[in-house]
């Protein structure tokens, strides 16, 4: 299976916009977290929302005070990490 490329965009710590995201998987004004092409990533900041999602074409954009962006591995399935 081939992966997408992935694009990440963060305008003046105020605007975050990125390409290849599967879904939303919480959010709150402080934390996003979202499943990406390849893992996970979680936007950390300040009055954060989001202003735009298509599940369809992958693109996100948030607004608020981002104070950071990590990446984390893809999530294994509880049965698969049991049974190694």
């Amino acid at each position: 299976m081939e992966e997408k490329t992935q694009t990440v965009t963060i305008e003046q710590q105020k605007k975050i916009t990125m390409t290849s995201v599967e879904s939303v998987d919480s959010f709150s004004t402080q934390q996003i977290t979202l499943t990406v092409e390849g893992g996970r990533a979680v936007i950390t900041g300040d009055a954060l929302k989001i202003v735009n999602f298509s599940k369809t074409n992958g693109n996100f954009a948030a607004e608020g005070k981002i104070s950071g962006l990590k990446y984390l591995g893809k999530r294994d399935k509880l049965a698969k990490r049991l049974f190694r």
